[in-house]
């Protein structure tokens, strides 16, 4: 007897297989993450790119390595060029003029 009608048939998912409901999936924050790298080279590259790293390192999972979706790859690069840009840029700014 499997427990007063609730047939262990009939939910077949394991607890270690299922995600939670809760929060983005991983092929969102990927492009989530595209998003932001774009825009950061046009405005607030030094917010929008480390949040761009977040996001496609998130959206990659535990490893480098394997299949790993192409927009949170491409998104962590750009966020990377991004920040960097952005970090040159406001050294360039903080320099004593001549």
């Amino acid at each position: 007897m499997a427990g007063f009608g609730h047939g262990t048939r009939r939910y077949p998912r394991s607890s270690g297989r299922t995600r939670s409901g809760t929060g983005p999936d991983r092929a969102t924050l990927g492009i989530v993450g595209l998003v932001c790298a774009v825009a950061g080279f046009f405005a607030l590259g030094i917010v929008l790119g480390p949040a761009a790293i977040v996001c496609g390192r998130l959206a990659m999972g535990r490893g480098w390595s394997g299949s790993r979706p192409t927009p949170a790859l491409v998104a962590v690069v750009l966020g990377a060029i991004d920040t960097l840009l952005a970090i040159i840029w406001l050294a360039g700014v903080a320099t004593p003029g001549l």
